[in-house]
């Protein structure tokens, strides 16, 4: 990896786990993927069954805040 694209990575991983999320998802977005328009359909239909399963009670929520703070843990 060139120096520069270093410096970068390096930095994108001081990022808060949010925003190295946002990078990430940008980056990706970024390339031109032919079957994107069907991945994007996938995830939103796992998406909304997630949802449908969350609203009948089958599974339940954990909050963003304890999720990031067990990936900061593990990190260290």
């Amino acid at each position: 990896m060139p120096k520069h694209g270093a410096q970068i990575l390096s930095a994108a991983l001081k990022l808060p786990p949010v925003e190295r999320a946002e990078l990430v998802e940008n980056l990706l977005s970024s390339f031109e993927f032919t079957s994107r328009e069907k991945i994007d359909a996938l995830w939103a239909q796992e998406a909304e069954s997630r949802i449908d399963a969350f609203d009948r009670g089958d599974i339940s929520a954990i909050p963003a805040k304890e999720v990031f703070a067990k990936i900061e843990k593990h990190k260290k």
